[in-house]
């Protein structure tokens, strides 16, 4: 059995203030109230058309595993501020509530509910900086991975950004991400080993350096690792010495052993101009099969540019920009409160208002519906509807953008999906985590359900995000002041 990051005890990463609420709860009588809590995101990074869920793996681990030891209780005596009641309740913690959320892999937009936490408030509260922590950051990472898998349009993407990874935990859990949002593999060897992601390499300039000759440092390299050879032929001069070499070696060592599989790599230079220049070398000595592999500071963009250029490149390497998202290095997502269960066990909605309109959160214990047309089988909309509404596909259904309330769409036909779904019921782990490869399979498949339009970097097409009429005008009469 394969030993997860999340293993070790995690139980301290959290805001200080999550304490010092879960302890204000204890002592004011709250801590056993059921708490409605969302977490959701205000913007898709780089301004795109969607974003993809991750990160819910990591949050099920720790939540599981989420225990104060001695050592964290003797801590938190220290700072003088949390009485003995509370540090004796946080030694015998463990999560009751219940968790619906989004799988892995799904797109996912803007203000609908990645993650629903209910539970007594003081749980509730002590879980939210590792589940926004978990969410944010393999969702962010997980989206620009997409974009970028996207614009190699069919190519083979790695990521190859561990050094330069925020910390040790950014490098291996990026990885992860990245493999989920369609990257074919990493260079990060740990995370291979902890989550299966295929890791590969071959060489950097240093090898080449190490020897008298290039040719020398190549030939050495295709005997010791003949089944696995990608040699870097900018060390010098990519078009007079490297990929010259790079040929010699080939056609000494390898054909000779019957192995056609291979390639160089550019890691420099004008990538386009060098790559139909190596690929018109290499066909002329009849090595139509050698792949060219590119890298060094490319981007989503870069990559579209390089690819209308007619570059000459089968598999791209892509680290920093892809491994700390640098475009829009933050998810931006939020944890909110939007409901609190009465006495009587009545669901009572909360808002939180604020004159930008942007972060009014929608209220309630909610639904997040897909919405599907049979006959094309691509998504249309995504609906929030109250916690006990179901949408009836036998009869004509509309929507509107919420943005623009004038545009209504009728729709027939079509099939409603619920999004999110059960993780903990009572404490107790009732979601099946997917291998990682279904998780990278599965948001394939649902991206490929998105319209071309909307996957557009730039002015992609808005996909409807719409409310029922229900919770619209719960909405409204809590924004108007009644229902307080």
């Amino acid at each position: 059995m394969k030993i997860h990051m999340e293993s070790v005890n995690l139980s301290m990463l959290s805001d200080f203030y999550e304490f010092m609420m879960a302890g204000g709860y204890l002592k004011s009588g709250l801590y056993k109230k059921k708490a409605y809590f969302d977490m959701f995101f205000r913007a898709v990074p780089d301004n795109g058309g969607f974003a993809i869920a991750a990160g819910l793996e990591q949050a099920v681990r720790y939540i599981e595993q989420l225990k104060f030891t001695d050592e964290n209780i003797l801590f938190l005596r220290s700072k003088k501020l949390l009485d003995e009641e509370f540090l004796e309740y946080l030694k015998n913690f463990s999560f009751t509530g219940d968790i619906y959320a989004v799988p892995e892999g799904t797109p996912v937009f803007a203000n609908t509910p990645m993650m629903t936490v209910c539970a007594p408030a003081i749980e509730a509260q002590l879980i939210e900086t590792y589940v926004l922590l978990a969410l944010n950051h393999q969702s962010l990472i997980a989206t620009k991975a997409n974009r970028i898998v996207r614009a190699a349009a069919g190519r083979t993407v790695l990521e190859f950004g561990s050094r330069r990874a925020q910390g040790a935990y950014g490098a291996v859990i990026g990885a992860r991400a990245a493999y989920i949002g369609g990257c074919a593999g990493t260079s990060c060897t740990l995370t291979d080993e902890l989550y299966g992601v295929p890791a590969s390499g071959t060489m950097a300039h240093s090898w080449v350096q190490m020897f008298d000759t290039e040719y020398e440092a190549f030939k050495t390299y295709c005997e010791l690792y003949p089944n696995n050879v990608v040699l870097l032929a900018d060390t010098y001069n990519t078009l007079a010495s490297g990929v010259p070499n790079a040929i010699r070696a080939f056609k000494e060592v390898l054909i000779p052993r019957g192995i056609n599989e291979f390639a160089i790599r550019l890691d420099s230079g004008d990538i386009s101009y060098l790559s139909k220049k190596a690929r018109k070398m290499l066909d002329e000595a009849g090595l139509y099969s050698c792949k060219i592999v590119a890298s060094n500071s490319l981007d989503e963009y870069l990559i579209r540019d390089l690819i209308m250029q007619g570059a000459a490149v089968d598999i791209f390497g892509v680290g920093e920009r892809l491994i700390t998202a640098k475009s829009d290095p933050v998810f931006g997502g939020v944890y909110k409160l939007v409901a609190l269960e009465n006495e009587a066990g009545e669901i009572v909605p909360k808002i939180k208002v604020s004159e930008n309109i942007a972060k009014i959160p929608v209220p309630h214990f909610k639904k997040l519906y897909r919405l599907f047309d049979n006959e094309s089988g691509m998504a249309i909309a995504d609906e929030l509807c109250v916690w006990d509404e179901v949408i009836d596909e036998s009869k004509p259904h509309v929507i509107f953008d919420p943005n623009a309330t004038w545009k209504t769409k009728t729709l027939v036909n079509f099939t409603a999906k619920e999004l999110q779904v059960p993780v903990f019921r009572n404490g107790e782990l009732v979601y099946n985590l997917p291998p990682l490869v279904q998780i990278r399979d599965y948001c394939t498949e649902q991206v490929g359900l998105l319209w071309d339009e909307m996957k557009r970097f730039e002015y992609p097409h808005r996909y409807y995000v719409d409310l029922s009429q229900k919770l619209w005008d719960i909405k409204e009469d809590l924004l108007k002041g009644k229902n307080t």
